[in-house]
């Protein structure tokens, strides 16, 4: 597999990272380098993992994952975002202090897995063809960093120009159930 196929790998599966990471950091009030850093860092290294996860397991399980890695990247989606939208609606203050950042806690986990279980199958077909994860998995997970804080730094500036006003989080929450169902759609689920 040359690098320019890796390339085009690594920045298909970064697009649903970049749209997930323009919603979470607009979402946010004041994004500082630490939403880069964790953003683009938990993005980035499952982006990475997923690969490796897909190869070693291989094809011996490729099935039972297939069957169902679409609804867990929906299911994890649909609960961020449902939870964004419940915060917009006016969700109670407490809870908008313990889940008001997405680039924290369960939330960035959840989001993390969830835009990276594609790349799990790109894991299983290397080791269908027989070809090293390593680099490829290296240079995805490195590409998905950058293009991760390239929408963190977009949704900061949407964020900050006040376009959509105070309820960015209900375009947030909307963007990533629509992504979600964008993942049934690809696969042939609805």
């Amino acid at each position: 597999m040359n690098i320019f196929a890796v390339l085009a790998i690594a920045l298909a599966l970064s697009m649903d990272a970049f749209a997930v990471s323009v919603s979470a950091s607009a979402s946010i009030g004041s994004v500082t380098w630490k939403h880069y850093v964790r953003l683009a860092g938990a993005f980035g290294f499952f982006q990475f993992l997923m690969p490796v996860i897909g190869w070693a397991l291989g094809v011996s399980v490729r099935s039972y994952i297939e069957a169902w890695d679409h609804w867990i990247a929906f299911a994890l989606l649909a609960l961020v975002g449902i939870n964004m939208l419940r915060e917009a609606f006016g969700g109670g203050e407490e809870e908008e202090k313990s889940s008001g950042d997405p680039s924290r806690g369960l939330q960035l986990f959840m989001l993390a897995v969830a835009t990276s279980i594609d790349a799990m199958a790109v894991g299983l077909s290397m080791a269908v063809i027989g070809v090293s994860v390593w680099g490829p998995a290296i240079l995805i997970g490195l590409v998905c960093a950058v293009v991760t804080a390239s929408g963190v730094k977009l949704g900061h500036l949407l964020g900050r120009s006040n376009l959509l006003g105070s309820k960015i989080s209900v375009l947030g929450g909307l963007v990533l159930i629509g992504i979600g169902v964008k993942i049934l759609f690809e696969h042939g689920v609805c």
